[in-house]
C-alpha cells in the first residue's frame, strides 16, 4: 500500500504469492545478517548469550522456510488453529506466522 492511496481504500485479504516471497525473503537476509554479526563478535562476546541469540535466530529460520513451503503448497496465510485466514497487517509484521492472533495465544 502507497502513501499516496486514500485511507479509505480497502486492504487486500490476503498477501500476493510474490509479497509473501518478498517479505519471507526479506526475514530470512535479516535473521542471516544477525547469526554472522555474533559469528564475528569472536571469543570475547558472552558466551551464553550468543549462544542462546544463535538458538533463537535458527528457531526463526527454521519458521521462515516452513513458510516459504507453506507458500509453494498454497496453505500460507491460512490459520493451523482456526483454518481462517490469517490478516493480511500480521502477515506484514511477521510474514512467518502460523496462527492468528486469538490461536496464537492459545499455541
Amino acid at each position: 500500500m502507497s502513501l499516496d492511496s486514500p485511507r479509505t481504500a480497502s486492504r487486500p485479504e490476503r498477501l500476493t504469492v510474490h509479497e509473501a516471497r518478498l517479505r519471507l525473503e526479506h526475514e530470512r537476509a535479516a535473521r542471516l545478517t544477525q547469526l554472522r554479526a555474533l559469528d564475528e563478535a569472536g571469543p570475547d562476546a558472552e558466551e551464553q548469550v550468543m549462544s542462546a541469540q544463535k538458538d533463537t535466530i535458527g528457531r526463526v529460520l527454521k519458521e521462515i522456510d516452513a513458510a516459504f513451503d507453506r507458500v509453494t503448497d498454497g496453505s500460507y496465510g491460512v490459520c493451523r488453529g482456526c483454518e481462517r485466514p490469517i490478516p493480511v497487517e500480521r502477515l506484514e509484521i511477521l510474514p512467518y506466522t502460523r496462527f492468528c492472533v486469538p490461536c496464537q495465544r492459545h499455541a
